[in-house]
């Protein structure tokens, strides 16, 4: 089956590569002529031909293997007046042509979905969810701020451990197996401690790919899921900016040009944001029902810095340079202190050569991410990984089909210490290198879309060659009802210290695939010490009418292979490395409606995981076989100045280990003398049940709700104020339970907040 796939790529790019010699092509971006933003998934086309496309993520547009002649070039997209530009084609030519929109004075009143549905014809996307700034606002304000940690909670396939340590787990995988990515740079720890904020700004979010199974080889790495998130260039055109407070978070942005943007001329701009978390001192009044003591208050504490410089030449050829700081602190002293910072700095750059085909982008950067963690009881854990990375892709447009290739080299390295319950110390200090390639052909047939593709993956550090085929197929059945399916195999060599019975499973630290040995769930020792799956996803999206889509999507993923911590490890001579097996499967349904004024996204998810440790096969603690999410957004006005929006999520409780017992634990110092009658004991120690993860939490369940009055000023300041409650009906959600003082401690209760919003 590899061996066909790999002709028919190769005979799918020598015929492109022939059509491309003997005609020519046009490519160019989109623009808003005013601001100079480019317009994303914008229609571009040749009058009177079946010539046509979308615009990409810079508003980049490619049409090619058109025959000589003289075309008139169209741009449209709802809201701005249709662009028009007069063209001729010379055999082989390579013509760049830009295109500037200009806002509409009408309103066209109605919802413009053509350019999501023709990219839908035309390209794979299984298990895919493209999320936009829009989007995300859309949600009611949790803590007062829109934030894609939010949104990500609504996604089929996505579960969220909550309000406190706040993880999410995509489709089986646990956290370190999904691959977070902030303008192509990995991000280890992107959800501060208390859940409903990401170290992202939304006012900065460009665009996001959430891929929660069945990736092509563009992405490696990881096992499980991506979610790609891009941002934006600051203002070309003039210095603007927002300020906002709540009780929860303050922010700020400021952003302008250095030289400003023109038609037909490049720009400069720069970009700089920053957020503080304020509830840790406003909880000690607004909210004290809701923390542990008034002199604690909510023991989140955060701040986020981040800032870009951008330049965009006539051509669509750019760079961006980018460096940001993210920390957080979780302090109850009751419990633990956790505290973790994440610096970095990268460079991106996307090169369009007029005289060639190819098109170049790359980027280079490194990334520091630190954990510690004390806990009242128990013993320190510190980890710390550090990440340098350099990226070189290449695309190739046909006329109906697509080539891109790359490859990617990581330098790693993980300092990790841990000292497990039975006082084993863990330590490990590991330089490692990735090293990775992989090409990738989309081909569209008629009625047929194929996607293949293979990455090869070599780590060093194991000596370890992954080679990893990957194929997508959608088949248009009608313009309305398409079939897809995607499958592959995945690795990675990083693993998690995440310890699933920890009473506050905030700290997880991070280790390259350990080099000594690892025993095998049959009691041998492995060979291959690689964590890998195997994903199968299949479905169909049936176009209902023309506001309404629905999209259902059973799925797969087989874990052969997971390597975790040994934590049971009793003596020295024991292993620190064990090996898992896992399986992940379900059923995804999302329905989607869409009018001028009212979103709604209906989302459920039907699912099973569960690993086997040699011993037993469990479900893992985030095993939500039931998940649902109801989210809805309505104007009450056509300008959109007043805005309501409502979230409602049920969840099946995750399953737990059931304590079976106490007893008191002694040390033995004296030896034999030891007054073990009549002494005192240091600490308890649990017994837990045999069964793992044998009982289930109650359901899961919480309304969000907020209301918006959007208040403008002048044509560029504006004021929004924003009205949200949190836990609308203040249900009682458990967050965990302290099985030493037989305590349930829950999720956060209802709670108000009011946020003002200035942008000039």
């Amino acid at each position: 089956m590899l061996k066909r796939i790999s002709i028919l790529v190769i005979l799918s790019f020598v015929c492109s590569v022939c059509a491309m010699g003997q005609n020519g092509l046009v490519r160019g971006n989109v623009y808003d002529k005013e601001t100079g933003e480019p317009i994303l998934y914008c229609n571009v086309f040749l009058e009177n031909t079946t010539k046509g496309t979308t615009t990409d993520l810079d508003g980049f547009y490619t049409l090619a293997d058109i025959e000589p002649g003289e075309y008139i070039l169209k741009a449209t997209y709802l809201g701005y007046d249709t662009a028009r530009s007069e063209v001729k084609i010379n055999p082989n030519s390579k013509l760049g042509r830009n295109l500037y929109l200009t806002e509409s004075a009408f309103n066209l009143g109605t919802v413009n979905i053509s350019a999501r549905r023709e990219e839908a014809r035309t390209e794979v996307r299984i298990s895919s969810v493209k999320v936009t700034p829009k989007q995300i606002k859309a949600l009611p304000s949790v803590g007062g701020e829109p934030d894609i940690a939010q949104y990500l909670q609504v996604i089929p396939g996505v579960v969220s451990t909550g309000d406190q340590g706040g993880q999410l787990y995509i489709r089986g995988g646990s956290p370190v197996q999904n691959k977070i990515l902030l303008d192509g740079f990995p991000i280890y720890n992107p959800f501060h401690s208390i859940g409903f904020f990401s170290v992202f700004e939304t006012e900065l979010i460009k665009n996001v790919d959430v891929l929660t199974g069945g990736f092509n080889a563009e992405h490696g790495g990881r096992i499980s899921a991506v979610v790609d998130i891009h941002t934006r260039a600051g203002n070309k055109v003039r210095p603007s900016g927002t300020l906002s407070a709540s009780p929860f978070v303050a922010k700020a942005m400021f952003e302008g040009p250095i030289s400003k943007f023109a038609e037909g001329k490049g720009s400069t701009s720069f970009v700089f944001s920053g957020k503080r978390s304020l509830i840790q001192e406003t909880s000690k009044t607004l909210y004290s029902y809701a923390a542990e003591n008034d002199t604690v208050g909510l023991p989140f504490e955060f701040q986020d810095l981040y800032g870009k410089f951008s330049m965009r030449g006539n051509n669509g050829s750019s760079l961006d340079l980018f460096a940001f700081k993210f920390n957080d602190v979780f302090d109850n002293p009751s419990l633990a202190r956790i505290k973790w910072d994440n610096t970095g700095v990268g460079v991106n750059f996307n090169l369009i050569p007029a005289g060639s085909d190819i098109i170049m982008n790359g980027s280079a950067g490194f990334t520091n991410y630190d954990l510690g963690f004390d806990q009242v009881e128990g013993e320190p854990r510190n980890s710390s990984i550090r990440e340098l990375g350099v990226r070189l892709d290449f695309a190739f447009f046909g006329d109906n089909s697509e080539v891109k290739y790359g490859l990617d080299l990581r330098s790693i390295r993980t300092d990790f210490e841990f000292v497990n319950p039975f006082k084993q110390i863990f330590q490990q200090a590991q330089n490692t290198t990735e090293l990775s390639g992989f090409f990738n052909f989309r081909g569209v047939y008629g009625n047929l879309v194929i996607e293949p593709s293979i990455r090869l993956m070599y780590y060093a550090s194991q000596s370890n060659f992954s080679p990893e085929p990957r194929l997508g197929i959608k088949y248009n059945v009608t313009d309305k009802l398409r079939l897809k399916f995607a499958g592959g195999f995945y690795s990675q060599n990083l693993l998690s210290t995440q310890n699933e019975r920890d009473v506050v499973n905030l700290f997880s630290g991070f280790l390259s695939g350990p080099t000594e040995q690892v025993l095998g769930i049959d009691g041998n020792f492995i060979d291959s010490k690689l964590q890998t799956s195997r994903h199968l996803v299949g479905g169909f999206e049936y176009d209902i009418n023309d506001n309404m889509e629905i999209n259902v999507e059973g799925y797969l993923k087989d874990y052969p292979q997971l390597i975790t911590i040994n934590r049971n490890k009793l003596s020295p001579a024991d292993p620190n490395y064990i090996q898992e097996e896992g399986r992940a499967y379900g059923v995804d349904v999302s329905l989607r409606y869409e009018l001028p004024r009212l979103y709604v996204w209906m989302t459920y998810s039907h699912g099973y995981v569960t690993r086997n440790d040699g011993e037993q096969e469990y479900p893992t603690v985030f095993d939500r076989r039931h998940n649902a999410n109801v989210l809805v957004t309505y104007s009450l006005d056509d300008a959109d100045t007043w805005q309501l929006s409502a979230r409602w999520n049920l969840g099946s409780g995750f399953p737990f280990t059931k304590t079976q017992g106490f007893f008191d634990g002694q040390n033995f110092l004296g030896g034999p003398n030891t007054p073990y009658q009549t002494a005192n004991p240091e600490d308890v120690d649990i017994i837990f049940s045999e069964t793992r993860n044998g009982g289930r939490l109650p359901y899961y369940h919480r309304l969000d709700l907020s209301v918006t009055k959007k208040i403008k000023f002048t044509k560029y300041t504006g004021l929004d104020i924003i009205a949200s409650v949190t836990n609308a009906y203040d249900r009682n959600n458990i967050f965990y339970f302290d099985r030493v003082l037989f305590e349930r401690v829950d999720q956060l209760p209802i709670i108000p907040t009011v946020t003002m919003k200035f942008a000039f």
